[in-house]
């Protein structure tokens, strides 16, 4: 499987860039607003997810590990395919978790071919699953950050309020003030 592709956006077709990397020109399918901005760039570095089946091997590119990540938890639900999941990644990995969290079964049902019954499932199938990736946190924490978390969680803390807590926090803060932002914003709930 091919992980990660790093060459020149050199063409695009409709909703897919031609990567040439030492020589070889790979199309990847990407989220529709991207071919424009990749075109820009000298070079780029898309994680990739291989997609095979009886008739076709396709490559799809993202920015990100989380928008990966997400399109991988999204194409695992039965019924929804590569193409659908593509275009609802254009709508942002934030947009589509928070949509997940509030149940917003609109928000689904305005990605062209992407029906009541599927926006249901992706909701009901992908709640859980999401609670455990924010657990993890994709992004990846500074030291300080981790210091903090890990303070607060000592403290008796669950790692998910912990988070929560420091998310309106400002990240200049010395350690100490910020546990104890922290502890006021749980406390407050």
């Amino acid at each position: 499987m091919i992980g990660s592709l790093t060459g020149k956006p050199t063409a695009h077709h409709p909703g897919a860039i031609v990567l040439k990397v030492r020589g070889v020109g790979y199309k990847v399918f990407v989220p529709p607003s991207v071919p424009q901005k990749l075109l820009k760039q000298p070079s780029v570095t898309l994680f990739t997810h291989t997609h095979v089946r009886d008739d076709t091997l396709d490559l799809y590119g993202f920015q990100s590990l989380a928008e990966l990540q997400l399109f991988e938890l999204i194409i695992s639900i039965s019924g929804i395919g590569p193409k659908i999941a593509i275009v609802l990644l254009d709508q942002g990995v934030d947009s589509i978790n928070s949509a997940i969290s509030k149940a917003d079964v609109d928000f689904f049902t305005s990605i062209p071919r992407l029906g009541k019954k599927n926006a249901q499932k992706i909701i009901i199938e992908l709640k859980p699953k999401l609670t455990d990736l924010q657990d993890l946190d994709l992004a990846g924490d500074s030291p300080e950050k981790l210091e903090t978390l890990d303070a607060l969680i000592g403290l008796g803390f669950t790692k998910k309020e912990a988070r929560l807590a420091l998310k309106n926090i400002d990240p200049d803060l010395p350690l100490e003030a910020k546990i104890t932002q922290a502890i006021k914003n749980l406390g407050k709930k």
